[in-house]
């Protein structure tokens, strides 16, 4: 007598629960038609991102792991092309699974049945079949833009309803959008202010944004869950992360909010992870073009050259020399954006607007979410992208420059919260200091820093804020280091052996997370002594808000503000532009994120410095615009030479 196989094994409990929901599906009143009403297929078994076949448009999905069940979701009466489909819950169901069972799918062999499912039984279809026959007449949850899906415990029959959103990157049912020069096309239109003194066309609380959808243990588009950081005694802060490969390996991505409530982070916190999920690879369009830099300019096609971004030491491609270098004669995808210094179409390199694209051949650079923003209208989004551009050059400068910046005094902010939670870190041991960081541009950026005065574990960290407000920069700076000082001290502690080693040799610095963690190590700090002085040392007084941005014999000029959004912008770009940049904008929006009435763009600024993480990528030391750029804005009066930059990684988190 053969053996059966564990292949046949789970081929059996699939059509026993076929079997048995249409019989149940009978008893309600739904004899099978000519078109199955049902479609069983288990989960975990292929690799749902590399599935062919397209499931049908008719058939009531239901899918099957272990003691669950998932139905849904269910076909539109009359429609055939509803989204999102059975593919797109495939795909979103695999995306929230744990690492072992991903690495199985993904990389390895998969998976197979160990014996006959112990819940496909017909008290467990039973409930399924009623579950669907009660969809089918009309009932069902409320879930907003996205339809329910339901999680069945076969086990306990708990019924439980999750929304699904539609995956923009489905081979069956997403449409991508076209990468055309009449679609990058962008124009800036009139964006009235929500309310004076803000920069957002409407409030964060007018969006669609429940969490389920984005955040669920079956389906969640960002992940599977968002925790609130309960730990943290300054902010309100949540936290959430969803995974994504790239090669061999899956890349984590956190998203969260910082703000005075739980329930404002997590909406922050949404339009953050959104946010990341669109810039990290181009989901709504592809890439059509792949060429040669030498050949577009042959055509002459407008391209934005790497070299002038930035690239890697020639040492960084001999230590890894996977990451093949860029050169001008190399093919390689690029997309459209638009200049709107030049006002056309302008192509650039993929890699350098989309972060995680796939394909690591050509990934010559890694580069991050800066200068990628969200927002109500283009204007909006371009705004807050530029700033984000605008305050990692200035932070960058200032740090490896050991420019001596002029202090703010925190306590003349018009801003009650901002002076309390000023007090609040002081309770806690730190003492915050922020710095007027302009340096090219007529824009305020403000460094922060949160220190321990005794110069003990958990010494420093650093945040930066950037915005025509200077209210508002010094607050977005005081956000980041609020959210991190207190928990400093504790994780420098946790993790002094590996973070003591990178004081020592700063080539162990070579992840994000490693760049502000290493200034918890006391003797770290030594290296900010440009900045804040050496312990012990005299230090100037702060100089009051009203010293550095308003209209006495000592303030520098700060652009003015209006009450539209684009007239803002339009005086921040001619403020880049004239001083000889480009500035690039990529339309990164995902059909979901439009649907929202959201915007997402990546701001891209030729010239000015990139940030990166890891000690061995930084290409800023390796810019033009380090040696010139204190020089030219009348900080130094010399080009600076590698012996005056600082030589420890920059402290950014």
């Amino acid at each position: 007598m053969p053996v059966e196989t564990r292949t046949d094994v789970l081929a059996d409990s699939t059509d026993l629960l076929a079997e048995l929901l249409s019989a149940g599906l009978a008893r309600h009143g739904r004899a099978r038609p000519a078109t199955a009403p049902v479609d069983v297929q288990p989960l975990g078994v292929r690799d749902a991102f590399r599935a062919e076949g397209r499931p049908s448009a008719l058939a009531v999905p239901v899918r099957y792991y272990g003691r669950h069940a998932v139905v849904g979701p269910f076909p539109a009466s009359g429609d055939t092309g509803q989204l999102p489909c059975a593919r797109c819950l495939e795909r979103r169901w695999q995306a929230v699974r744990s690492v072992a069972l991903r690495e199985a799918l993904e990389l390895g062999d998969g998976t197979r049945a160990a014996g006959p499912s112990p819940y496909v039984t017909p008290f467990a279809a039973e409930t399924l079949a009623g579950l669907i026959a009660a969809r089918l007449d009309g009932g069902g949850p409320e879930t907003g833009a996205f339809p329910a899906v339901h999680l069945v415990d076969l086990q306990t029959l708990a019924v439980r309803h999750y929304p699904l959103v539609p995956d923009p990157e489905c081979p069956v049912c997403s449409t991508p959008e076209p990468d055309t020069d009449a679609a990058a096309t962008l124009t800036l239109k009139p964006a009235p202010k929500l309310r004076p003194g803000s920069f957002r066309v409407r409030d964060i609380g007018s969006y669609e944004l429940p969490v389920e959808p984005y955040a669920n243990p079956v389906c969640g588009s960002l992940g599977p869950s968002v925790v609130q950081d309960v730990s943290s005694t300054s902010t309100s802060a949540t936290i959430g992360c969803f995974s994504m490969r790239s090669g061999p390996y899956l890349r984590e991505t956190f998203w969260g909010g910082h703000a005075d409530t739980f329930a404002e982070s997590v909406r922050i916190g949404v339009l953050e992870g959104l946010e990341r999920y669109a810039g990290m690879r181009s989901r709504a369009k592809r890439a059509q073009v792949h060429a040669s830099l030498d050949g577009l300019r042959a055509e002459g096609r407008a391209a934005v050259d790497p070299r002038v971004v930035g690239l890697y030491s020639d040492a960084f491609h001999a230590a890894n020399p996977h990451v093949l270098p860029f050169t001008s004669d190399r093919e390689i995808p690029w997309v459209r954006g638009w200049s709107l210094r030049d006002g056309k179409t302008v192509l650039v390199p993929e890699v350098l607007t989309y972060y995680h694209a796939p394909g690591l051949e050509n990934r010559f650079v890694q580069e991050s979410s800066n200068g990628c923003a969200s927002g109500g209208a283009l204007e909006e989004a371009v705004y807050f992208g530029l700033m984000e551009v605008v305050e990692r050059d200035a932070f960058l400068l200032s740090w490896y420059g050991r420019a001596a910046l002029p202090e703010i005094d925190p306590r003349t902010s018009r801003r009650p919260a901002t002076r309390q939670m000023v007090d609040r870190l002081e309770m806690y041991g730190y003492e915050a200091r922020f710095f007027d960081t302009r340096i090219s541009f007529p824009i305020p950026v403000v460094t922060g820093v949160a220190v321990r005065p005794d110069g003990g574990p958990g010494r420093m960290c650093f945040g930066a804020g950037a915005g025509l407000d200077p209210e508002a920069a010094l607050a977005g700076a005081l956000c980041e280091i609020a959210t991190d000082a207190v928990n400093l001290q504790g994780r420098t502690e946790r993790d002094e052996e590996r973070l003591r080693a990178m004081a020592y040799d700063f080539d162990q610095v070579a992840a994000l997370h490693d760049h502000p963690l290493a200034y918890g190590i006391p003797e770290m700090g030594d290296h900010a002594d440009f900045l804040l002085g050496a312990p012990g040392s005299v230090r100037q007084p702060p100089l009051s808000f009203a010293e550095l941005y308003g209209d006495g014999p000592g303030a520098r000029p700060v652009l003015p503000v209006s009450d539209d959004l684009r007239e803002d912008l339009q005086r921040c770009v001619d403020a880049v532009t004239g001083a000889g940049f480009d500035v690039v904008v990529v339309d990164q929006t995902m059909p979901e994120q439009r649907a929202l009435g959201l915007t997402t763009v990546s701001v891209l600024v030729p010239g000015l410095l990139p940030i990166d993480f890891g000690w061995s990528r930084q290409r800023a030391l390796r810019m033009p615009r380090l040696r010139t750029a204190l020089r030219e804005a009348g900080l130094r009066t010399a080009d600076l030479t590698d012996a005056d930059l600082n030589p420890a990684p920059h402290p950014f988190p």
